[in-house]
């Protein structure tokens, strides 16, 4: 497995927790980090032995708390672009990553760390924890594809006042709008995001991988498109010796064995 600096990586079993690991700067994504993130999950894009990643931030702080404010004091318009593009390529990679993922907000979620967490499949926040678009305080606007994500996930006046004010709410608001989807104590985080992940784990990984395409590939379309789109997969997968077994343990009234296959 490689080593990176910023970030740890924490394998258990077909499961892998990804840590950003920059405490002292409340986990901030500098280009660095930008650049490792993109490189694990690039790397492990066809890891069958990989079936479901945990993204979180180290300490009890923060998750990310934005970009890196140095860095983005020397922007000017190419270098702005550039930062941009590295960020937005690294949003859509998780987002259309094969494998589902989980993020555990343990705190601050801010800007980029938002941005982030909207780009995982599942969102798990600290009671703790606090979420926002704060850019425009800074004379900047979302990056990373938070004016895209968010009124995708919250609604278009919601989305507004975030990110036109620079609010940043709390993890209670944020489960009300359906910014995150359950909120936990702070020292249940951890273990109800690794529950999540081993019940995802234990479906089959074809189905698994074709649903999570389905979802996205049919958030970009029209319905009669994306319903196409998962006609063929639903056929596709019909076809695989996951099927066959799930089908086949449900009616011996046992737990499936998948293969992935």
């Amino acid at each position: 497995m490689a080593e990176f600096k910023n970030i740890l990586i924490e394998k258990t079993d077909d499961i892998r927790v990804v840590k950003i690991n920059r405490e002292r700067a409340l986990n901030a994504l500098d280009k660095e980090t930008i650049a490792e993130l993109q490189e694990f999950f690039t790397n492990h894009w066809s890891d069958d032995s990989l079936h479901c990643v945990i993204l979180t931030g180290a300490g009890e702080k923060a998750f990310v708390a934005g970009a890196d404010i140095t860095e983005l004091a020397q922007l000017d318009v190419r270098s702005g672009n550039e930062l941009s593009a590295r960020g937005n390529y690294l949003m859509k990679t998780i987002q259309y990553f094969p494998k589902p993922v989980i993020a555990a907000i343990n705190g601050f979620a801010l800007g980029g760390g938002c941005e982030m967490a909207m780009a995982c499949d599942i969102r798990l926040a600290s009671e703790k924890a606090k979420l926002g678009q704060p850019e425009i305080s800074l004379g900047i606007i979302p990056g990373f594809g938070g004016t895209q994500r968010l009124p995708r996930l919250v609604g278009r006046g919601k989305a507004m006042q975030l990110i036109l004010t620079g609010g940043m709410i709390n993890a209670q608001e944020a489960h009300r709008i359906g910014l995150v989807d359950e909120i936990y104590p702070p020292e249940q985080l951890m273990d109800k995001a690794m529950e999540m992940a081993k019940l995802i784990c234990s479906k089959g990984p074809v189905a698994v991988a074709l649903a999570k395409e389905c979802v996205n590939r049919g958030l970009d379309v029209s319905l009669p498109i994306g319903c196409d789109f998962e006609k063929a997969n639903f056929a596709q997968v019909c076809g695989t010796d996951d099927k066959t077994e799930g089908c086949k343990a449900f009616l011996e009234k046992r737990p499936a064995k998948f293969t992935g296959k």
